[in-house]
């Protein structure tokens, strides 16, 4: 994520989203179950990327699990957050600062990716694969829409469609093994409807 207006809401609502969203024992069942769901595809003791990770919560909580954990960030006050609250060291940079091949068991790009635009997700999506082991697992939570818009906010959102989702996916070379919709509330305070796969390469 490297749009300006985007980092900027960040940068001045860390804390404010942090407070909100980062506690981690408040993680309700239906989230539970996709952590779940990618713990099903990792090795014990597996390494994991949170691509995107925020304030850290779901690092936390994957390392708490037992795995080995990376992550990264865009924002250094999520990067910062993440260190005091959980004592995650983050890298901070871009989605286009992954590098890695065949590194790692899996990849948690939870709401992270809808920061991107439509044009560059493909390409993302093939730096994951390029940074997933064989038959890596890959967990993707993104909102449900079509286009590109800004929020209230003035953040930046791709939205996509489920049938659309898997189509990208096989084209990367991923399989998919569970899907979900909800909907929830954000930063922004609407209510969103939103869908998480899991899959694997």
């Amino acid at each position: 994520m490297s749009d300006r207006e985007t980092m900027e809401v960040y940068a001045k609502a860390a804390g404010e989203y942090a407070e909100k969203f980062a506690r981690i024992d408040d993680i309700d069942v239906d989230q539970f179950s996709d952590l779940k769901a990618l713990f099903a595809l990792l090795p014990d003791g597996g390494l994991v990327l949170d691509y995107g990770c925020g304030p850290g919560q779901w690092a936390a909580k994957i390392r708490d699990a037992g795995y080995a954990v990376e992550a990264v960030d865009a924002s250094p006050e999520m990067a910062d957050l993440a260190k005091a609250a959980f004592d995650l060291d983050v890298t901070v940079g871009t989605f286009e600062t992954l590098d890695a091949v065949a590194k790692y068991d899996g990849i948690w790009a939870n709401f992270s990716l809808l920061h991107a635009p439509k044009s560059e997700f493909p390409a993302h999506l093939r730096r994951i694969k390029t940074a997933l082991k064989p038959q890596g697992a890959l967990h993707l939570g993104l909102k449900l829409g079509s286009g590109e818009a800004r929020d209230h906010l003035g953040r930046f959102y791709s939205y996509y469609q489920p049938d659309e989702l898997m189509e990208l996916l096989e084209n990367a070379g991923f399989t998919v093994t569970r899907q979900r919709t909800g909907s929830g509330k954000g930063l922004a305070g609407t209510e969103d409807t939103f869908v998480i796969l899991t899959a694997h390469g």
